[in-house]
């Protein structure tokens, strides 16, 4: 099975089902009813070689908040399963992506303990129907339910698409670095033992 997981979360705002492949090849099958969130979704899985299914119904006829949140936070409690034990991880990582004249900055520490900082100053604005606060929503859900430290910075970009795209494709290939297991490891990579 390699370290895979699926996770379904039902609410009375979202029915989720979520297929999580870190070892994988980048396939993907998303139907969130979100055009923009399939789309970054994409970007997770291409970049970081991740396998992944994501279906999602939820109140869009409201907004995307309820449902864009719910993917997070399925998808981050579906990574943290897929890691098991976390021996022999990387642990951190680091990735910079450019988009055109966009700059995007992540850094991740798998550690068990979850924090989120965003060190980026989006508008309140759309990309067509997409609320773009829904991006530190999403990243903020999947890392309190992954148990990662999750760093953002995007100290320039002009085009709003291009900025959320990067933020996304430099997620993937960080994430997939500290998930890439390194045979020097011998364990789970903490002075303490336990992660």
């Amino acid at each position: 099975m390699g370290r895979t997981a699926k996770i379904q979360r039902t609410t009375s705002e979202t029915e989720i089902d979520v297929g999580f492949g870190i070892d994988g090849t980048g396939t993907q099958d998303l139907q969130t009813t979100i055009p923009f969130l399939d789309h970054m979704l994409s970007q997770l899985a291409r970049h970081g070689h991740f396998d992944l299914k994501v279906q999602a119904r939820g109140d869009t006829h409201i907004d995307f908040h309820h449902t864009v949140e719910d993917v997070g936070i399925t998808l981050g409690q579906a990574f943290k399963q897929a890691l098991g034990d976390k021996r022999g991880i990387r642990r951190f990582a680091r990735a910079s992506v450019p988009l055109n004249e966009a700059l995007a900055h992540c850094v991740i520490d798998i550690s068990g303990r979850s924090y989120f900082v965003f060190n980026a100053d989006l508008p309140k604005a759309k990309i067509g129907e997409f609320d773009v606060e829904l991006v530190a929503e999403f990243f903020q859900a999947f890392a309190a339910n992954s148990g990662i430290t999750l760093h953002f910075d995007a100290p320039y970009w002009t085009n709003l698409h291009h900025i959320v795209e990067a933020m996304f494709k430099a997620f993937a290939r960080a994430l997939d670095e500290a998930s890439c297991l390194d045979a020097r490891m011998g364990g789970v990579p903490s002075t303490k033992g336990k992660l």
